[in-house]
């Protein structure tokens, strides 16, 4: 079964979101929110959400805070903007605070389903594939003070197994079948990983690899 989370205070809108994510897969449950805080609500309540999809013009606490709120509570869950707001500046900015994807509220049904797919998968999907400026800029930087082993930032073997191949571009389905795990084992390492790197995201954990030169 997959649990989704639409936060969107546009009822229509939101209606229209709810309608296109149930062709995701068959047995998919969606709770709604109009706002950050009738969706933290839920998050804390159920706790197992498999995917948040995020307007970034909310009433009250605006979208991008709402990410940042909810990266540090919930790192482990994948959270996707979907905004009409898809200028660069935008969607570098919530990538940069922990967003999983970004998606254009002009795109079709169809491509919207696609691009949460890839983030189903692990995967960091952005508008066209467009590499982030901002985060671009941080690979090209040399790392600091040379190499340094993975056990210095406290990540286990498995860990770093685990880390490995996601900067190779794997997908967590990948990652469990090349590592003989199931899937929510690897979304345990993952948020491990995370927590040990002092990231809230795959692109974040890209970026410390580079800056930290950690041996993989």
């Amino acid at each position: 079964m997959l649990k989704l989370l639409v936060v969107e205070d546009h009822a229509l809108v939101r209606e229209g979101l709810v309608q296109t994510l149930r062709q995701l897969e068959n047995d998919v449950v969606i709770h709604e929110a109009a706002d950050c805080d009738g969706a933290g609500a839920l998050l804390e309540r159920e706790r197992d959400f498999d995917l948040v999809l995020l307007d970034l013009g909310l009433p009250g606490v605006d979208g991008l805070c709402c990410l940042g709120i909810f990266r540090q509570r919930y790192p482990a869950v994948p959270i996707v903007i979907v905004s009409a707001y898809d200028d660069a500046h935008t969607v570098n900015r919530a990538l940069k605070n922990g967003a999983s994807g970004f998606v254009p509220k002009a795109y079709s049904s169809d491509r919207l389903i696609a691009a949460l797919r890839e983030v189903l998968d692990g995967r960091i999907y952005t508008p066209e594939q467009m590499m982030p400026v901002n985060l671009g800029a941080d690979l090209a930087h040399p790392p600091i003070g040379g190499e340094a082993d993975p056990s210095e930032f406290g990540l286990t073997e498995r860990q770093s197994e685990v880390l490995a191949l996601m900067t190779r571009g794997k997908s967590n389905r990948d990652i469990a079948e090349q590592l003989g795990l199931s899937e929510g084992t690897v979304k345990i390492h993952i948020t491990a990983i995370f927590k040990a790197l002092g990231v809230s995201s795959r692109t974040q954990a890209l970026v410390a690899v580079a800056r930290y030169g950690i041996k993989l």
